[in-house]
C-alpha cells in the first residue's frame, strides 16, 4: 500500500498507550504501509519499534512548553515526507505536533486516550487543529461530543490486546507463588495501574479490611509505579494487618506471565480512558471488578466477566470482591467469558484496520 505514516509518541515508558503504538505500527507495516516513529531520546518505545525492524527518529520532547518541537517535527516531515501524521500522546504533541502538521500541510490525526473533561472553550480551540481525532473508547468519544467537538471529526477505534501473548495458562502458578511469596491456600487480588489518585488505590485499601475479614488468607499485589507509591507504603506501615497481606512489586515487564495466575483483578478507577491492563487481564481469563468510569464498562460487563462499582464505593467494591472470592466456579465462568469478549471486540487486527480507515479518509480529503 502506497502510504507513509509518521507516528509520534512522547511517553518515555512502554505503558499501555505506547504498546498500542507498537501494535499499530507492526500491523500497518504488515499491510505494506511505510511507517516511522518520532519519540523522546532514550525512550523504551524506541527499542521496541527498532526490534520490529522499523524506522525510529529520537529527538528531545520536553512537554507542553517545548515550542521547539514544532521545528524538530517539521524538519523531520520535510525530510521523510509522510502522507499522514499520527500524534499518540499529549505532552506537547496535542499542541506543537498539531502545529507542525499544519505548517507542513500534512493531514494530522490525534489520538485521545484519557477521559478527563476539558472546558468547552479549550476543546473548541484544541480540536480545531487536527484533521481528525481517534478515541480509544466510546466513553472518551462521548466526553468530546459533550464538549462540542463535531461528530464527523471523531472516530472511536478501541485499543487492542495481544491475545496470543496474554492468555490463560501462560503463567505458572508454582513460579508465581514462589516469586511473590503467596501461600498455596491463598487467593490473590491484583491491581496493575499507575499510582495516581484517579486509579482508585485508596478505595481498594479501604475495602480490604472487609475482604480480609471474610477471606483472611487473601494476598493483594499492587503492580506499578507513580507519585502515590510512598503514600501507600506509609499507609501499609501504619496498618500491620494490611501490611502482611499487601505487596508493592513495582512495575513488571512480565505481566503476561503474572496476570493468568491472579484470581481477581481490581481496578476501582474514577477516570479511565479504557484500561489496557483490564484488556490484558480479561484476555488471561481473570474476572475484573472495575469502576463505572470512562471506557471501563466497555470491557467489564456486569454479570458476564466481572462487576462494576461506582467510583469511591468502598462497600460495593468489598461486596463484589468477596462474591468472586467466594466461588471458584464463578471466577472460572466469568474469566472464560472475559476471554471471549476481548477476542471478539478488542483484536489487534480491528484496531489496525480502524486507524487505517481514518488515514485513508484524511488522504482522500486533502
Amino acid at each position: 500500500m502506497s502510504m507513509r505514516v509518521l507516528h509520534v509518541e512522547a511517553g518515555k515508558h512502554l505503558y499501555g498507550g505506547a504498546l498500542q503504538v507498537v501494535f499499530l505500527m507492526r500491523g500497518l507495516a504488515q499491510r505494506g504501509v511505510d511507517v516511522a516513529l518520532a519519540c523522546p531520546t532514550g525512550s523504551a518505545i524506541a527499542s521496541a519499534v527498532r526490534e520490529l525492524g522499523l524506522t525510529v527518529h529520537e529527538m528531545p520532547m520536553r512537554g507542553d512548553a517545548d515550542v521547539g518541537l514544532v521545528e524538530r517535527l517539521g524538519g523531520l516531515m520535510g525530510r521523510w515526507a509522510p502522507d499522514v501524521l499520527h500524534l499518540h500522546s499529549r505532552r506537547g504533541c496535542d499542541t506543537w505536533g498539531v502545529l507542525a502538521g499544519r505548517f507542513r500541510g500534512v493531514p494530522t490525526v490525534l489520538s485521545r486516550r484519557v477521559d478527563n473533561p476539558e472546558s468547552r472553550w479549550w476543546a473548541a480551540l484544541k480540536y480545531r487543529g487536527p484533521n481528525h481525532v481517534v478515541t480509544i473508547s466510546q466513553g472518551i468519544r462521548q466526553v468530546l461530543l459533550g464538549e462540542g467537538v463535531p461528530e464527523d471529526r471523531i472516530t472511536c477505534v478501541p485499543s487492542a490486546v495481544d491475545t496470543e501473548q496474554y492468555r490463560p495458562g501462560r503463567g505458572e502458578l508454582a513460579w508465581f507463588r514462589r516469586e511473590f511469596g503467596v501461600p498455596d491456600d491463598a487467593l490473590t487480588i491484583g491491581m496493575a495501574a499507575q499510582f495516581i489518585e484517579r486509579k482508585g488505590h485508596a478505595t481498594l485499601l479501604d475495602a480490604l479490611p472487609t475482604v480480609l475479614q471474610r477471606h483472611p488468607q487473601t494476598r493483594v499485589l499492587l503492580f506499578g509505579q507513580g507519585p502515590l507509591v510512598e503514600m501507600v507504603r506509609q499507609r501499609l506501615s501504619a496498618d500491620a494487618a494490611l501490611a502482611s497481606r499487601v505487596q508493592l512489586p513495582g512495575f513488571r515487564r512480565d505481566l503476561d506471565r503474572v496476570l493468568p495466575c491472579l484470581d481477581v483483578l481490581a481496578h476501582p478507577a474514577s477516570m479511565e480512558g479504557l484500561g489496557v491492563a483490564l484488556l490484558q487481564a480479561a484476555a488471561c481469563g481473570v474476572p475484573i471488578v472495575g469502576g463505572r468510569a470512562g471506557g471501563i464498562p466497555e470491557i467489564v460487563r456486569p454479570g458476564l466477566n466481572g462487576e462494576l462499582i461506582e467510583p469511591g464505593d468502598v462497600a460495593g467494591l468489598a461486596r463484589a470482591l468477596n462474591t468472586l472470592l467466594d466461588s471458584e466456579a464463578l471466577r472460572a465462568q466469568q474469566g472464560a467469558a472475559g476471554r471471549a469478549w476481548v477476542e471478539q471486540h478488542f483484536s489487534i487486527d480491528a484496531m489496525v484496520e480502524g486507524n487505517l480507515a481514518v488515514y485513508l479518509r484524511q488522504m482522500k480529503n486533502r
